[in-house]
């Protein structure tokens, strides 16, 4: 029997939170029900194993993230929308580590399209209106963009930067300047011969 108070939403933020204390690979379901004060069978009522916990995770983050770029680029465009959807992203590493993890945590094709993915993908797409990169060479900047952002995001929480100068704020603003410079001239596919 599920013990009162125990929900789906308040398992997936007390998941969510371990995740965040301890990192999204240590997240374990007993650390979950330590956390919410349960024995581990109570666990059991609402998710039907780890998977399927980290899933929840995962599918809270995506929407939290996905909200938070919403409410950024509303009314921006070009670099504005550029820096935006940047800062979203950097500020909800470092505040939710373990979260922005899970949100690259593989969900089945049916969780994945229920998910807030598609709206961060959809995002993303948005942004590219600002620049003059044709259609078909959208999907290569929107995977550049994502590459850059999970990659600083991840030096950036693993300390990577901190052993020369300058602080890695300078490097993230000079980085969306290059980004926003090559947005600007993206070159034409090359056809192969």
């Amino acid at each position: 029997m599920a013990r009162a108070g125990l929900t789906p939403d308040t398992l997936a933020l007390a998941a969510a939170e371990t995740a965040d204390a301890l990192g999204f690979e240590a997240l374990t379901a007993a650390a979950v029900a330590r956390r919410l004060g349960v024995r581990l069978p109570s666990l059991y009522s609402h998710v039907a194993n780890l998977d399927e916990l980290k899933g929840r995770v995962a599918l809270l983050a995506l929407q939290e993230l996905a909200d938070r770029v919403d409410e950024a680029l509303a009314g921006r465009a070009g670099r504005d929308a550029l820096h935006a959807l940047a800062d979203v992203h950097r500020a909800y590493a470092r505040a939710y580590p373990g979260r922005f993890a899970a949100a690259r945590h593989p969900l089945s094709s049916q969780l994945a399209a229920a998910s807030a993915g598609p709206r961060l993908s959809r995002a993303m797409f948005a942004l590219l209106r600002g620049y003059a990169i044709g259609e078909a060479e959208q999907v290569h900047a929107v995977r550049l963009l994502g590459s850059f952002l999970l990659g600083f995001a991840l030096l950036e929480g693993a300390d990577a930067f901190s052993h020369r100068a300058p602080a890695s704020d300078a490097s993230w603003e000079r980085s969306l300047q290059v980004l926003d410079a090559l947005l600007r001239q993206w070159p034409a596919a090359v056809v192969p011969a």
